[in-house]
Parts: structure tokens; C-alpha cells; sequence
């Protein structure tokens, strides 16, 4: 593919929209070239195919990884990481967090924007009042790509100030598997434990990732 399909991409772009843009189009318009002897629009479609041809596996790939994909580059990388970023904030703003939660939709709404693609575990915690109106939101733990270390009393120091009578737990796995592990199964019975103790509910935990969300409940672990 020639450069000057390159230029046709961007022309297009000015006279038909952003919309009329493929997401490898949309690509090569961000990374501007391709470097010696290959299009933008040639090393868009690559690092397309290296992730399986899903956008949605791109921003949740590390930028050192992300940048030796198919000859991306640092600059560019950074480039695309910059513009995920952009759109994971943008779309952190658009949620709005529901007065009262009615369906782990609800949950979804709320946190797959801000936790889904990022590229470690984050572990958040929905206080909610008898009516299941949003008493807090908090995050009690950030980790690694794999897990992060949660010290329930926290949860439960927080749900005590204010005054729930119920929570929510949800957490990400940056892996895109939604199912949980041991170690969350062991974390999630501790906290519905002592949560007990307090006559609080532990309403459900859901784990989010890229692609599906996992609920506790609805698997009936919990």
C-alpha cells in the first residue's frame, strides 16, 4: 500500500468523518507514518492482527509490549497510548454514577470505564444504603497484572463510616478472564463473612474485564 493511500485515509476523514474510518484506518491517521518502506495504513492493520484483530485488546496492552508490536515504535506507541487514555477518561466522565442501583447494569455502568481496560487489578467497593442508594465508592487496593493484595478491614472500615447497610465489590482482570480465581473466591468469603458480623450484605462482586463481566452471585459464588 502506498503512502498516498495514507493521504486518501486523512481525506476521507475530513469529507466523510470520523465514522467512515475503519479502526486500522483510524490507526494510521494517529500514528501518521509507517517508517522505511511501509504505509501507516500497512502498520496499522498489523497491530491490528497482532491483537486478534480486536481494538478493544490494544489499550490494555502494556506500552513496552505495545511498542515492539509489528515495528510499532516508542513514538508511536505512546502515541496510541495516549489517545486510549483519552478515551477511557472521556468515557469516565460520561458515567454517571446511578442515585440508586437497581442491576449489576447499574455496576457495569459505572465501572467498566474506569477499571476495564486498565492494565492492572484495581479492587473498588459500592457502599449502598437499605434502599440501595450510593452511600461511596471507593477504591481500596490497586496491584499488579495478575492480583492485588485487599485487607478486608478497610472494606469494612469504610462501609462502618458510612453507615451502609449493603455493598458491591468489583474488580478487574486485566488477563480478559472474567472467571475467578482461587485467591478471589478465598477474599470474597472473608469479606462476607465479617461483613456479616455487622449485619451488612455483601449484595455481589463482579469482575470486569475487557470483553465479559463475571458475577459472584449470578455464579453462585456467593
Amino acid at each position: 500500500m502506498a503512502a498516498s493511500d495514507d493521504r486518501a485515509i486523512r481525506e476521507r476523514l475530513v469529507h466523510q468523518g470520523v465514522g467512515s474510518l475503519s479502526d486500522a484506518e483510524l490507526i494510521a491517521v494517529l500514528i501518521q507514518d509507517g517508517g522505511a518502506g511501509i504505509s501507516a495504513a500497512e502498520l496499522a492493520q498489523n497491530v491490528l492482527d497482532k491483537h486478534g484483530g480486536s481494538l478493544s485488546q490494544l489499550p490494555v496492552t502494556d506500552i513496552k509490549a505495545l511498542r515492539m508490536t509489528a515495528g510499532l515504535g516508542l513514538k508511536r506507541a505512546a502515541i496510541l497510548a495516549a489517545a486510549f487514555e483519552l478515551g477511557r477518561r472521556l468515557a469516565l466522565e460520561d458515567a454517571v454514577t446511578p442515585c440508586v442501583i437497581t442491576s449489576n447494569t447499574d455496576v457495569e455502568k459505572i465501572f467498566r470505564p474506569q477499571i476495564a481496560a486498565l492494565p492492572y487489578e484495581e479492587f473498588w467497593v459500592l457502599y449502598l444504603s437499605s434502599a440501595n442508594t450510593v452511600v461511596g465508592k471507593e477504591c481500596v487496593s490497586r496491584g499488579g497484572i495478575s492480583e492485588t493484595v485487599v485487607d478486608h478491614r478497610l472494606v469494612l472500615k469504610r462501609a462502618i463510616e458510612t453507615l451502609a447497610s449493603g455493598m458491591i465489590l468489583v474488580h478487574n482482570h486485566p488477563s480478559g478472564i472474567a472467571q475467578p480465581s482461587d485467591d478471589d473466591l478465598i477474599l470474597t468469603r472473608k469479606i462476607v463473612d465479617a461483613a456479616e458480623l455487622l449485619d451488612i450484605s455483601v449484595l455481589d462482586h463482579l469482575i470486569i474485564t475487557s470483553g465479559d463481566c463475571y458475577s459472584f452471585r449470578g455464579g453462585g459464588d456467593l
